[in-house]
């Protein structure tokens, strides 16, 4: 056996090899289960399972050739008629493929008791739909169990000490007896066919560098076996044609994923760099242009000289400049040539530089959801509905990383429209639908992302039933919720914790599965957006960008710096003249798309100086969506840019506001903007009451002579009862939605008093609490804790954490929070 480090063990090997054939299996039964007949899906689950029990063999993992020996009977016997697959026998085949996932795990020692279950199944199966199935299937038992010494999930040793010699010898004698047994048709010489596949795979475990040449002993060898039946195919019939041999399959590499990525980032940069070539093009073009006004100098200087008597060499000499200068100018112009002409190929090679590594990335969408189908089986037939599972952009090709983070928010989606939106068959029959429903998942590109789209052709959402939830759950009162769109209705499914069931199942009612795939898709730069039609479906649409390492971006400008705004999460550019922005109920707005949204400066998101000009239009991106549509005021735009992402140093943390950097054509460091912390910014602007209005530089509200008091709480209402109750005494009040926006707020401005709730996502109130009190510019900082947990172990926790004060909302009243911020940190102006 070789010592070559790099040569993945056999028992690898074989996982890998049980994970092809469970994903052949699964996609097989499933194609049984809606045509039990399906001659191509039982050859294929057929084969899948005899080339499982022979890899399991090698190996020396006993139980997964009994498990796969079971199911091939199963399959045999449907393709002899013998037995149909009905949906229960495909629920324990079903059963057999996800234990096939597990037995080549050593440490799952759970999978020989699984295995010894579902084989027990499967030949219960056979010997109830065939005649005398009990003794045929003891006469099934698979042959050269001998080989294997003590069974076992894996046989000790197997990833170490495996001889492939030995190996390989005890799988040419398991496949001539296997041979033997199953296919009475004349046979190849197999010594011939088995010591060539020896000596194949002996080749392959040797070095690396060591190339096998075949010889004419080889040749001759496999002559004979070409024009003979394949010993492990099944038997063909006589109306069968000869399959043409197919060309040879395209060279395969194990490349490391690092590797992939940073050559991927390197045809990034090249493809930014390259478009330096243009600009600095267009910088010579103006060189030339001040040649030209130089040249035409001369000429004018030359003509003023003409009538005066030089002297011949200040006449030579002038005359020497004029001859340089056309040589220049003319040498020039070649060269310009020659770099629009570079500029191009550059572009052009560097561009298919980046699409072919970027392809190296890309995986078909269906490689990333092959386990949906099963899953949509698997809840539909629990719930007791039948529905008809169409994916359609199977081949969309899909950055590996957004591929790997499809799975699960796709689950969730495909869950709630199975229990949410697919009616029961009864149901559906009375409202004149067909009693099965359709599902459908569709993958495509469009305007340079990824969109996928979830649809059913259910009863649709309930806005009614919304309502009552929104209401129930305290979110809105009924008056603002009879006031919102439909849109902004179905924006309350994607918070935290919101179900409309009542009673928690298996399958939804926990409130976490649209809002998990919210944060997924927020995460990697995306949008969702959900719309129905009552009593025919609900649509859940999921824009992504089609690559995490390049991002189309607009350019702006703030207080003279440059940041980058995704693309993706702009929604329009504006120049809006000042006159169109109106002042109400102090909050600035302005008239879009047939409604008015909130106007806000980027100067104040960002924390920088005011801007100066007073000119009579502004420029204006507006960003977020349904009723978090904003207006944001920059200086100015700067243009269009394709940029290099390229993370922050982890150390930093997370920076509030922005998401990375990246370099744009001329090498200055730019930074992307988080537009979602651009929205919570906003909000958090908005419910301070500290938005400033774009045609007064007010001074910031940070310098205004009053105590500062940061009050960090999950909850809207209780947020703005706070404020407004400290707001009324005359504190300065800034607002943080959680734990990790305070103590970002906390580390960038000053504050004389924190006030926190406990329970929150991203950050909890007693990890804020440490953070604060374990910083040493921090830990003077007076800490405040209200919240409804009013047990004397959670006081003592939040005190042990370093808190100054703990202040149940169990009996909390105006006067109680006020002298308890009067005793940390005295009147609101001192």
């Amino acid at each position: 056996m070789t010592d070559d480090p790099r040569r993945p063990s056999l028992i690898d090997l074989f996982r890998e090899e049980a994970r092809t054939q469970a994903r052949v299996l699964n996609d097989g039964l499933l194609a049984l289960d809606r045509a039990p007949r399906d001659a191509a899906a039982l050859e294929a689950c057929m084969r899948a399972a005899h080339s499982l029990k022979g890899a399991a063999r090698i190996v020396g993992v006993q139980v997964g050739v009994e498990l796969a020996h079971a199911m091939e009977d199963c399959f045999v016997a449907a393709q002899e008629g013998r037995a149909l697959l009905d949906a229960a026998w495909i629920d324990e085949l079903l059963r057999g493929v996800d234990i096939v996932a597990r037995i080549g795990n050593d440490e799952d020692e759970s999978a020989r008791d699984a295995v010894g279950a579902c084989v027990a199944a499967l030949q219960g199966r056979m010997a109830s739909v065939l005649p005398h199935g009990a003794a045929m299937l003891r006469d099934s038992t698979p042959p050269a169990t001998a080989a294997v010494a003590e069974p076992s999930a894996i046989a000790p040793g197997a990833n170490a000490d495996l001889d492939p010699d030995t190996a390989f010898n005890d799988l040419a004698r398991a496949l001539r007896a296997e041979g033997t047994r199953a296919i009475p048709t004349p046979q190849p010489d197999p010594d011939a066919v088995f010591d060539l596949l020896a000596d194949a795979l002996r080749a392959e475990a040797a070095p690396s560098n060591a190339t096998p040449t075949p010889t004419q002993n080889d040749n001759a060898a496999l002559a004979p076996a070409q024009k003979q039946h394949d010993p492990l195919a099944a038997p063909s019939t006589s109306n069968s044609t000869a399959i043409p041999p197919t060309t040879e399959p395209g060279r395969m590499l194990r490349v490391r994923a690092d590797n992939l990525d940073r050559l991927l980032s390197l045809s990034g940069e090249s493809l930014v760099e390259s478009r330096w070539l243009k600009p600095f093009a267009q910088s010579m073009l103006r060189v030339k242009r001040v040649q030209r006004d130089g040249t035409r100098a001369l000429d004018q200087l030359h003509e003023t000289l003409a009538d005066l008597k030089l002297d011949p060499r200040a006449h030579a000499a002038l005359e020497e400049v004029r001859r340089l200068t056309a040589e220049a100018q003319h040498l020039l112009a070649e060269r310009l040539a020659d770099l629009e002409s570079f500029d191009r190929r550059s572009t052009h090679l560097s561009q298919q530089l980046y699409d072919a590594a970027l392809q190296c990335r890309m995986r078909p969408f269906g490689d990333g959801t092959s386990g949906l189908a099963r899953m949509v089986r698997d809840v539909a037939r629990s719930l007791g509905k039948k529905v008809r599972w169409q994916l359609v952009g199977e081949s969309t090709q899909v950055d590996r990383d957004i591929l790997d983070l499809l799975e699960a928010p796709l689950g969730h989606v495909l869950r709630n429209a199975l229990d949410h939106g697919i009616e029961a068959p009864a149901v559906r029959l009375a409202r004149g639908k067909p009693e099965e429903g359709t599902l459908t998942l569709d993958a495509r590109h469009t305007a340079g992302a990824l969109l996928i789209t979830v649809s059913d052709d259910g009863a649709g959402i309930d806005l009614d039933v919304l309502r009552a939830s929104i209401v129930r759950k305290k979110l809105a009162s009924e008056e603002t919720v009879a006031r919102l769109t439909e849109a902004e209705l179905l924006e309350f499914l994607l918070l935290p914790g919101f179900s409309l069931r009542e009673q928690v199942t298996e399958v939804s009612g926990r409130g976490v599965g649209l809002d998990a795939v919210h944060d997924i898709v927020k995460r990697v730069r995306g949008s969702v957006r959900i719309t129905h039609e009552p009593g025919l479906g609900t649509r859940v649409q999921l824009q992504l960008p089609l690559t995490l390492s390049v991002i189309r971006s607009l350019l702006i400008e703030v207080a003279g710096e440059p940041y980058a705004v995704p693309l993706a999460h702009v929604n329009r550019t504006l120049h809006v003249d000042r006159t169109q922005i109106e002042w109400l109920e102090g909050h600035q707005h302005i008239a879009f798309s047939g409604r008015r949204i909130g106007v806000v400066t980027a100067h104040q998101i960002l924390d920088a100086a005011p801007p100066a000009d007073e000119s009579r239009t502004v420029s204006m991106i507006v960003i977020g969506d349904g009723s978090q549509t904003y207006g944001v005021v920059v200086d100015r735009f700067l243009g269009e840019r394709m940029l290099v992402v390229q993370p922050l140093d982890p150390r930093l943390g997370k920076i509030r506001n922005v998401t990375a950097g990246a370099l744009m054509e001329n090498g200055d460091p730019v930074l992307i903007a988080d537009v979602d912390d651009w929205l919570r910014s906003v909000e958090r602007l908005v419910a301070g009451g500290d938005l400033k209005h774009t045609q007064h530089g007010v001074a910031r509200a940070a310098q205004r002579a009053t105590r500062r008091v940061l009050v960090v709480d999950d909850s809207l209402t209780v947020r703005e009862l706070e404020r407004k109750l400290l707001a009324t005494r005359g504190y300065d009040v800034t607002i943080a939605v959680d734990g990790m926006d305070g103590w970002n707020a906390v580390r960038g401005e000053h504050f004389d008093l924190v006030i926190t709730d406990i329970d929150m996502p991203r950050m909890d109130g007693i990890e804020l609490v440490t953070l604060i009190k374990r910083d040493p510019q921090l830990q003077s900082l007076p800490v405040m804790i209200v919240s409804y947990k009013d047990r004397e172990e959670d006081r003592r926790a939040g005190l042990n954490a370093g808190a100054d004060y703990y202040l149940a909302k169990g009996s909390f009243h105006d006067e109680a929070l006020l002298d308890a911020v009067r005793d940390l940190i005295g009147e609101a102006y001192g």
